[in-house]
């Protein structure tokens, strides 16, 4: 909980004091200060307005001290003057205008677009840099110069930290876009820990996705972002078992979808692509309406569903789009075809997934389809060097162990 009021406490207090630098310093201490009361004293009626009250006495206090050194007895003096209407209670809707707000900036067009996600992710979700790493199969270190590099640019070019005029959103949506999205992917696929460790971002995702929505309705990927939240979101309660295990797609318990989502999402969906203003959002959405609309693994459109992957990389030509258009057409054709696309990629592609687990455990799964059980292993032992979630790590061992095990019993057989 305190890590997710953490980041909205964030947004808000970037808003006030106008540095991230500071405003990132006041909140730590705001949380460690909370992990040392609240155990004794009991989580107050509204965590957000403790941690923003605390926060902002921190970073006051900062202010007041530099303010003695250098010119900023005015923003001191500013602050102060904020102070009391920051004693009331901070709202939801204040909340999340502050995320938006910070957002929008964080996508800033000053800032090259790898530092605008990274950034934007470390302020708004507070996820730390090895898993933002981990979200762009990249390595830790390239990625904490990204972030560094973003914060010096907005101090140093006086980006100001509000939602831009009509006339500057198109410029910035793209990057918007791309972090909800990234934001959702993390809430249901944490990069670090359980698979669910960041359950929290998914429900995050799909509130940014609305907002989103309200104040862009003319724009179909807004939409197409949100329906593809709720479609996956939809699906939350079942990608683990009772005991954390990972439960793949086909194995899932799909009474416990929610199937109501699924729907408002699909409708949702159908409204949007009346306008003939196709986009990499509203593809993705179709796909996970049509997996979320198919009663079994067996009974799903694969067909379509590879069509529809086609058409994405299309939009997106990334090797994760690819990955997944590799399973969708093993499922609609077979496993070459499958293992065929993967090994199509260029070397740039190829260079980009040889440290991300689910690369090689596709090939392992694609690959011990044919019968091709060595190359399996292999592929799998390659997942198992790469992967940091650990109900993943869990998963990949299970299965190259049963694969291992396969060849073995079919050995003593065999003798």
């Amino acid at each position: 909980m305190i890590r997710r009021e953490g980041g909205r406490v964030l947004a808000t207090l970037v808003r006030l004091v106008g540095s991230i630098d500071i405003a990132e310093d006041a909140v730590q201490d705001a949380v460690v200060d909370a992990l040392k009361r609240w155990p004794a004293d009991g989580v107050p009626n509204n965590p957000a307005a403790w941690l923003t009250t605390a926060a902002r006495n921190r970073a006051l206090d900062v202010l007041r001290r530099e303010s003695k050194r250098t010119a900023k007895e005015a923003d001191a003096r500013l602050l102060d003057e904020m102070s009391v209407a920051f004693q009331e209670v901070t709202t939801d809707s204040m909340v999340r205008d502050d995320l938006l707000r910070l957002l929008f900036t964080c996508c800033h067009p000053a800032l090259a677009i790898e530092s605008r996600l990274a950034l934007a992710l470390r302020t708004l979700c507070s996820m730390n840099t090895s898993e933002i790493a981990a979200v762009f199969l990249v390595p830790e270190p390239t990625m904490g110069q990204r972030i560094s590099r973003a914060k010096k640019k907005i101090a140093s070019a006086r980006i100001p930290y509000r939602v831009p005029a009509d006339h500057e959103l198109p410029d910035r949506l793209p990057s918007v876009l791309q972090v909800v999205y990234a934001v959702i992917t993390a809430g249901h696929h944490s990069p670090e820990g359980r698979l669910d460790a960041r359950a929290d971002l998914a429900a995050e995702g799909v509130r940014l996705a609305r907002l989103l929505t309200e104040l862009m309705p003319d724009e179909p990927e807004c939409t197409g972002l949100l329906a593809l939240a709720m479609a996956t979101h939809a699906r939350r309660y079942t990608r683990l078992d009772a005991t954390g295990q990972v439960v793949l797609l086909a194995n899932q318990d799909r009474t416990r979808w929610h199937h109501d989502e699924m729907e408002s999402a699909a409708a949702m969906l159908d409204g949007v692509v009346r306008l003939h203003r196709p986009g990499r959002y509203q593809v993705e959405a179709a796909i996970a309406c049509l997996h979320g609309i198919a009663p079994s693994l067996a009974e799903t459109d694969w067909p379509q569903i590879a069509s529809l992957y086609a058409t994405l990389e299309m939009f997106a030509p990334t090797p994760v789009v690819r990955v997944n258009r590799a399973v969708a057409v093993a499922q609609a054709v077979d496993a070459a075809a499958g293992l065929a696309l993967l090994e199509e990629q260029d070397d740039f592609k190829l260079a980009a997934v040889e440290n991300w687990h689910l690369y090689w455990s596709t090939r392992g799964e694609l690959l011990d389809r044919l019968g091709d059980t060595a190359a399996a292993t292999a592929a799998f032992d390659r997942a198992l060097n790469c992967v940091t979630n650990d109900s993943d790590r869990a998963f990949l061992l299970q299965r190259r162990n049963a694969i291992v095990g396969n060849v073995a019993s079919k050995r003593r057989e065999a003798s």
